[in-house]
């Protein structure tokens, strides 16, 4: 879902380039994330980070983790950046890329990030849109290109169409599901719950009662 036009952010945008990475610079990063990053650690990306909630999450609750959010609006990675920056917490391994999931093998070089997160993509139902789904083989061999061997994939829904359809793209691609890395209903389990990050999305359709379905694999 888009956000409506924010008027203010272009100019935000373009006063915080430390903490925003755009297009053109994100191309020229390519094998050199790890130097925005004032620890070497392991980078973790969310592809589709929307108003900014779970990658703000995450960043706070492993700090020994580097996390990028990447974004392809331009009102949701101002709305997102700027919550992180006005946050009370500071966040040094947390950053923004404003720029198109599609190409995400034109950012990273082969295992410069450890584990992509996918959460609540548009499901595009209709068939002849298949090839815009996050989860297609067309962008699961970006994914691949740019994780290591054993790398992981993350993904939640709440749509049962597109989760269903996810599993048999997974499965027909290689992407292996890790042990109890399948979940119907991920907010009946209490035991993945106490790490669980949700995102907005994920806590409006969970309060409504809708299941939240769950995916984690590895690319062989």
């Amino acid at each position: 879902m888009r956000l409506r036009n924010k008027k203010w952010a272009g100019p935000w945008l373009a006063a915080h380039p430390d903490l925003v990475i755009g297009q053109t610079r994100a191309t020229e990063l390519k094998g050199h994330w790890a130097d925005l990053f004032p620890r070497q650690q392991p980078i973790q990306v969310e592809i589709g980070t929307g108003k900014g909630q779970f990658i703000i999450g995450m960043a706070k609750a492993y700090p020994d983790r580097n996390f990028i959010g990447m974004e392809i609006q331009e009102s949701a990675v101002a709305v997102a950046a700027r919550k992180a920056d006005e946050d009370g917490q500071p966040l040094p391994n947390l950053k923004f890329l404003y720029g198109d999931g599609a190409g995400v093998e034109t950012y990273f070089e082969k295992g410069e990030i450890e584990k992509l997160y996918l959460n609540f993509s548009d499901p595009w139902p209709k068939h002849r849109h298949e090839n815009r789904r996050l989860t297609s083989p067309n962008f699961l061999k970006g994914y691949q290109s740019v994780l290591p061997k054993g790398g992981q994939l993350a993904f939640k829904t709440d749509n049962r169409g597109l989760f269903e359809y996810s599993l048999y793209s997974f499965a027909q691609f290689g992407v292996n599901f890790i042990p109890d890395g399948i979940s119907l209903d991920l907010h009946a389990d209490e035991d993945k719950m106490v790490d669980n990050v949700a995102t907005e999305y994920e806590e409006k359709f969970s309060a409504k009662g809708f299941p939240i379905y769950q995916f984690i694999g590895q690319f062989n």
